[in-house]
């Protein structure tokens, strides 16, 4: 288990604590991330009871591209607070030609940290990323949004945020959480160009998804 916002280590809960706790941004829910990704790995994830909602959105997109597979799962939380976010990552063709892409797709509750954290910019929460993106959009008007999906049915606004320059970061929210989608390399961001759909798992898992080798990223690397 890791600290959602940084990737370190966390410490149980103990006498003198209640919540686990990471020594650099103090009580954190913990982040764990499945071995290897299977249809039983993600029943799972999906039977894991969330504080305020019956379950927390699993988002994949649905159908896969053609070459793509899901390659890991992970959430945050324990079995006393209940699951508080959940990330899951797909691999495949980057869009644009090159080599290999890899997505990362996140819903969270607020106060997590799990969505900054893969998408490697500072603070918590992403409303104030969103609020320097709609001005750098367009300072003098009522800017669009950078990219639009469907997620659950409902169009869905994406917009990008500063993000290292190996990856691209798009926030959003849907069923009343944030959404992040963060792709590697910075290119493999044009996926969401391409009239993307996200599914909830959690309330079905298609029979035909195809699983892959773990992401390096959802497991360490970002």
């Amino acid at each position: 288990m890791s600290c959602p916002r940084c990737a370190a280590q966390v410490r149980p809960p103990d006498l003198m604590h209640s919540e686990w706790r990471c020594d650099d941004c103090g009580d954190v829910a913990p982040f764990h991330v499945a071995e290897h990704i299977s249809p039983e790995i993600l029943e799972s994830v999906r039977r894991r009871p969330a504080p305020t909602v019956e379950h927390m959105p699993i988002w994949c997109p649905w159908p896969l591209p053609a070459g793509w597979m899901v390659t890991g799962v992970g959430w945050a939380g324990d079995e006393r607070s209940g699951v508080r976010a959940t990330a899951l990552s797909c691999s495949g063709p980057e869009p644009l030609g090159g080599g290999p892409a890899d997505l990362v797709l996140i819903a969270e509750q607020p106060g997590v940290g799990l969505g900054t954290r893969f998408a490697g910019i500072s603070g918590i929460d992403p409303g104030y990323l969103i609020t320097e993106a709609l001005g750098e959009r367009d300072p003098g008007g009522h800017p669009g949004p950078h990219a639009k999906i469907r997620v659950g049915g409902h169009p869905t606004p994406l917009w990008c945020v500063k993000s290292p320059e190996d990856r691209s970061a798009y926030v959003s929210e849907a069923k009343g959480m944030w959404l992040y989608a963060v792709a590697w390399p910075a290119s493999a961001g044009y996926f969401l160009a391409e009239h993307v759909v996200l599914h909830d798992l959690s309330d079905e898992v298609p029979p035909e998804l195809v699983y892959g080798a773990p992401s390096p990223y959802l497991h360490g690397k970002a």
